[in-house]
């Protein structure tokens, strides 16, 4: 936003475009102010963030996925909205306003790479999504003592590395054998992952990278929840 922009002056709609623009340039103080002003107009904690956050984050993964942006800017963006979501959070907390779904990620045991796991986390929390990151170097119970605490929606699994690429099956049948295979979507990734690997191991689906793993996200959960409403 310009020095010379006063937002306390702007109707909500421009201010609302104003965050999507400041969010896609990656600036986080312009995104905290704009979050701020939301806020103090009686916006709810749960509309700054679908209409402010959401909506700008949604901008940029199609920017992504289409090859305009590249990941270094969407890192930037991606931090601006972790600035606004500080904000955000404790006050959703307390509203207990609705996430979209809990996902737990993490990249697998052996495999201490994480920029490709970061860029989903940060995308998926600014489309609505609760993430629990379990970082790097993951063994199967530790994948699967966070699956049952946390209630989880979706288990998300990254590797690097041709060599850590098959701890992911193992990982699928510690599910299977713990009785929750069923309850969760598994989404796999990383760079030497592909689709056919992905449906070798029986994961629901392959991410080629955080914008795909967004939109597959919400068709998954959707697509469960209707089930669970039909059954």
């Amino acid at each position: 936003m310009s020095e010379e922009l006063d937002i306390t002056e702007l109707e909500t709609s421009e201010l609302l475009e104003i965050m999507h623009d400041c969010l896609y340039d990656g600036m986080a103080e312009d995104v905290v102010a704009g979050v701020k002003e939301l806020l103090r107009r009686s916006m709810s904690p749960y509309d700054t963030l679908t209409q402010g956050l959401v909506a700008g984050m949604d901008i940029v993964g199609a920017d992504f996925r289409d090859g305009i942006l590249f990941v270094p800017e969407v890192l930037m963006a991606a931090k601006a909205m972790k600035a606004g979501m500080a904000i955000l959070r404790p006050l959703l907390a307390e509203t207990g306003a609705p996430t979209i779904g809990t996902m737990v990620i993490g990249t697998v045991k052996g495999d201490i790479h994480d920029i490709g796991k970061n860029l989903v986390t940060m995308m998926m929390e600014g489309a609505g999504f609760k993430v629990v990151d379990l970082g790097i170097n993951n063994d199967a119970d530790k994948f699967i003592q966070a699956v049952r605490e946390h209630q989880t929606d979706i288990l998300g699994m990254s590797a690097l590395l041709t060599t850590t690429m098959p701890y992911m099956k193992v990982v699928i049948q510690a599910l299977k054998e713990a009785g929750l295979r069923d309850k969760v979507i598994v989404l796999v990734g990383g760079a030497p992952v592909n689709a056919a690997f992905a449906e070798a191991i029986q994961a629901d689906a392959y991410c080629r990278d955080a914008s795909v793993a967004v939109q597959t996200a919400k068709k998954l959960v959707a697509e469960k929840r209707n089930q669970v409403m039909v059954g």
